[in-house]
């Protein structure tokens, strides 16, 4: 009998397929339910006492062989399977990939800071949570200055003289601070104010504030840098400034451009009259310029600030601001062909 066991080890070992049918035969003929080895195990009753031990251990070695046959086997069948599939298909082109998209407030940000890089603009930025200094003081807003109430602030509790930043300007404020003139620097952040949320307002947004400080700077080069703005970002070529007043500039100016009045929605977001404001604008207070310890008597600067979601409003005619931040699938993905 043990001998019968080891020519079934060998004929396990030996055995070779290449089809799915005559391996599970093979299976069936040596392990299935009326299997040789149900057959062998059933015998094992009548093996002698002295030779049951070898018996037993040359029975698991068959199992084991076995076992580890059609395992080998059915391995090798299911690599062969593969192969033979367009798996393996290199001319074959990819799984095409989801394309993600930008969020809007983040493609109108590189937009307007590829605007200006064109013309000698570098990015600076800075932390959102502020000192009173760089965020009021040093911008010609000492403390109990009536202008603060222009911008209601969100104050740290612990620390009155910490604050989260109302505007970037903070910003060139420390720019200033850390580098000498000519100074050429775009500033875009988040900024809070404690404001009521609503279609046109929100309590969280985000701005782009351009600074530019050498000697000989004039208001004409304010100008004509705003009007390369407009151009480059609208396509429109018709701007005015209004007089207008911000505690770090003077002369300071609101600055229009003439949307048009050609669609009914070009009514509705100019109110009729064709002029849409965008941003405001000024030459840079010489007071700024001392607390930043740039001498005022040999340069001069211009600086100017929009707000990045009323320029992506503007541009994909976005009516509710709130938009911008309820992460709605179905608006995110209307960006994704924008780059």
């Amino acid at each position: 009998m043990l001998d019968k066991v080891n020519e079934l080890i060998g004929e396990v070992s030996n055995f070779n397929t290449t089809s799915k049918e005559e391996l599970e035969a093979f299976r069936i003929k040596y392990l299935g339910k009326k299997g040789i080895l149900n057959d062998l195990f059933a015998e094992f009753k009548n093996v002698a006492n002295d030779q049951k031990k070898e018996f037993g251990q040359a029975l698991n070695t068959f199992k084991n062989t076995a076992e580890n046959k059609i395992n080998d086997l059915r391995s090798s069948l299911e690599e062969a399977a593969l192969s033979g599939t367009a798996l393996n298909d290199l001319t074959r082109p990819g799984e095409p990939l989801k394309i993600g998209s930008r969020h809007p407030i983040s493609i109108v940000r590189n937009q307007i800071i590829d605007v200006f890089s064109r013309i000698g603009f570098t990015v600076s930025e800075g932390p959102e949570i502020e000192d009173d200094w760089h965020n009021f003081t040093a911008l010609n807003l000492p403390e109990y200055h009536p202008a603060r109430d222009m911008q209601d602030t969100f104050f740290i509790e612990q620390n009155p003289d910490i604050l989260l930043r109302t505007h970037t300007s903070s910003v060139q404020t420390r720019y200033m601070e850390n580098n000498e003139p000519p100074i050429r620097t775009l500033s875009p952040g988040r900024v809070f104010r404690n404001e009521d949320i609503s279609a046109r307002a929100h309590c969280i947004f985000h701005q782009v504030e351009g600074l530019y400080i050498d000697t000989d700077v004039s208001f004409a080069d304010l100008k004509q840098t705003l009007l390369y703005f407009t151009k480059e970002m609208f396509g429109k070529s018709k701007i005015r400034l209004r007089p207008s007043y911000f505690p770090f500039t003077e002369p300071s100016a609101e600055v229009d451009i003439y949307w048009g009045l050609e669609t009914e929605t070009d009514y509705k977001i100019t109110k009729g009259t064709g002029w849409l404001e965008i941003m405001g604008c000024g030459m840079v207070d010489p007071n700024v310029l001392k607390n930043a310890n740039i001498d005022p008597t040999k340069y001069s600067g211009y600086a100017f600030g929009m707000g990045i979601e009323r320029i992506a409003m503007l541009l994909y005619q976005i009516p509710d601001i709130r938009m911008f931040y309820e992460n709605d699938v179905r608006f995110l993905e209307q960006f994704k062909s924008i780059n």
